[in-house]
C-alpha cells in the first residue's frame, strides 16, 4: 500500500473527500516528524511507537572494491509495533 492508497481508504472509510484525507495525512506525518525531531516520541496506545535512535559511526566495505569506508553516525527514526497491532497479524 502506498500513500494514494492509504488516502483513498482513508476518504471511502471516513466519507471525507481525497482531498481532505490526502490533508489529514500530510499533517499526522508532519507532526509525527516534527515530534522526532524535537526529540521526543510518538505513542498510539494499540498500534505503536514512533522513536529516534542513534546508530553510532562504524567501519563498512565497499562491496564493488573491498575498501573499508567510514560510515557516519546518525539519527534514524524507529517503529515499534504495539501488542494489538502484533495479535492482529
Amino acid at each position: 500500500m502506498n500513500k494514494a492508497d492509504l488516502i483513498a481508504k482513508i476518504s471511502e472509510d471516513t466519507g471525507i473527500t481525497k482531498t481532505q484525507a490526502n490533508d489529514a495525512l500530510d499533517s499526522f506525518i508532519e507532526a509525527v516528524t516534527k515530534t522526532l525531531k524535537g526529540g521526543g516520541k510518538v505513542t498510539l496506545v494499540g498500534f505503536g511507537t514512533f522513536t529516534v535512535s542513534k546508530r553510532s559511526a562504524r567501519n563498512g566495505r565497499n562491496p564493488k572494491t573491498g575498501e573499508i569506508i567510514k560510515i557516519k553516525a546518525k539519527k534514524v527514526a524507529r517503529f515499534k509495533g504495539g501488542k494489538e497491532l502484533a495479535a492482529k497479524l
